[in-house]
């Protein structure tokens, strides 16, 4: 941490810092830097997200975030308000985490970081070092600072008035977030990397000081390549992910296996393993709204950005395609009763937003079929959008619950719980046997062993090797989990 001594040297008079934004992003980060020694202003104009917080409550689930925010809310480094004007004027670091939703074109709405942007600009009483932690495309942080110098001389003749002087000095920079929900507080404290995007001297130093203590390597460049590296690195990862979807339909349709395909490509070097498991495609907040947003900037600056029109064409396509895997095991969809396993749009969160879940229930809402769901912490985030209808969708308390006379059964999310499910009481539970599996948690040899019909991606689907009608044999298989 830096100590006011150290500030000083830097022109700072404060050491705390204060977190604009506290969800997905802000929370994790302000509740990280309390833990790194920091005293930390989480503020949020949402009332009730703040009142949730102050009383102890994470209003969302992320593995290790409520114990810190019980650890910091009794140990005062952590203090959440709604009074978003005092908290800029209270601290000298300001890290802005507000959100930035799509609009249709694909470009993100930058309402919120500009509003902020116009209330720094009205509470400046001293140095500022105001830091970008939310997604935005490049350029952005020129903006911040012509709107805040713009609104800062606005203001210039009321502190005239009340003897304060011209308008403090101040910095933007860009620090962008490479925090995974389901493992964000993990990614704080163990980061691969740490990304600066400065333009003075003052700035970095104190930005280097803040991330001194992870020791990892940290990369220092202008504020416009910082807002960049993160739409790329996200439109990469993307990328990768198509790929192995688009190879995993070549398997299908010539009886190789994509498990083994991408087991090959991740042992060399320059590929690597991760990000190339073949599924129902990439969901949540960042990656379809990071990739649409590059597509944006790239075309609105007459960059040619075909390539990553067809990631995403290659994504949306991985619903339809395993709808037709649905419609190839069980023909007819009308009327018959389906578990669906898994809400969230990836594990160890309980985010719904672009799930692809989400849009398969959809769909199969619309063909006449009824839902039995259950996810371990997402159900209630899907209950806004899919309310529970009694005999046509219902949210179970457990997997078993939702096997319960279903005609198939859909794995969605790759919850390590979904990996230790005791099949012998699933295939009691269910009319008849088939599992539609859209994320290849498990071996499909073993699955055929225990009496089911088990299709998955991108690998070639057969009956059981023996049809059991009567009970299964006590067989509890163990998934694959996440690469």
């Amino acid at each position: 941490m830096i100590d006011a001594d150290q500030l000083g040297k830097f022109g700072v008079e404060r050491s705390k810092i204060a977190v604009l934004g506290l969800g997905h992003v802000g929370l994790p980060t302000a509740l990280g830097l309390a833990e790194l020694g920091w005293e930390v202003l989480g503020a949020d104009d949402d009332t009730e997200k703040v009142a949730l917080l102050r009383s102890g409550k994470s209003w969302f689930y992320e593995p290790g975030l409520q114990s810190l925010l019980t650890k910091h809310l009794a140990s005062g480094k952590f203090q959440p308000t709604h009074e978003v004007a005092a908290a800029i004027r209270g601290a000298s670091v300001l890290f802005v985490c507000v959100g930035t939703p799509q609009r249709e074109s694909g470009a993100p709405d930058l309402s919120q970081v500009e509003a902020v942007a116009r209330t720094i600009a009205q509470n400046l009483n001293g140095y500022k070092l105001i830091i970008e932690k939310s997604t935005v495309p490049a350029i952005t942080g020129q903006w911040i600072k012509r709107i805040i110098e713009r609104h800062a001389r606005a203001e210039a003749p009321l502190r005239s008035a009340n003897g304060t002087g011209a308008t403090p000095d101040f910095d933007v920079a860009s620090n962008p977030e490479f925090l995974q929900e389901g493992k964000a507080v993990e990614d704080f404290f163990h980061p691969d990397r740490v990304v600066l995007g400065v333009d003075s001297e003052r700035a970095r130093r104190l930005l280097e000081e803040i991330y001194r203590p992870l020791e990892c390597p940290i990369l220092v460049t202008t504020v416009s390549t910082a807002e960049l590296i993160k739409h790329a690195a996200n439109a990469f990862l993307s990328t990768k992910i198509s790929f192995i979807n688009m190879i995993s339909d070549v398997c299908e349709a010539v009886g190789a296996d994509v498990e083994e395909v991408a087991r090959g490509l991740g042992l060399d070097p320059r590929i690597g393993p991760d990000f190339l498991r073949a599924g129902i495609g990439f969901g949540g907040y960042c990656f379809p709204k990071d990739l649409r947003a590059l597509i944006y900037l790239a075309e609105e600056h007459g960059v040619d950005c075909a390539m990553l029109r067809e990631v995403e064409h290659i994504n949306q396509r991985r619903i339809e395609l395993f709808l037709r895997k649905m419609r190839k095991a069980l023909w007819v969809l009308q009327g018959k009763t389906i578990a669906v396993l898994g809400l969230a749009f990836k594990p160890n969160t309980d985010d719904v937003r672009e799930a692809p879940s989400l849009k398969v229930v959809e769909a199969l809402t619309q063909e006449g079929v009824i839902l039995r769901l259950y996810d371990p912490q997402a159900a209630s985030g899907a209950q806004k959008l899919f309310p529970e209808r009694p005999s046509r969708l219902t949210y179970c308390s457990s997997p078993y619950e939702a096997a319960l006379g279903a005609h198939a059964l859909l794995i969605l999310t790759e919850w390590d719980e979904f990996g230790r499910l005791d099949w012998t009481q699933i295939h009691e539970a269910m009319e008849t046997r088939i599992v539609v599996d859209g994320r290849n948690l498990f071996e499909p040899s073993r699955m055929f062993e225990a009496g089911f019909e088990y299709w998955s991606v991108g690998r070639v689907s057969a009956q059981p090797t023996s049809q059991r009608e009567g009970q299964a044999e006590t067989l509890q298989l163990e998934g694959r989990g996440r690469r």
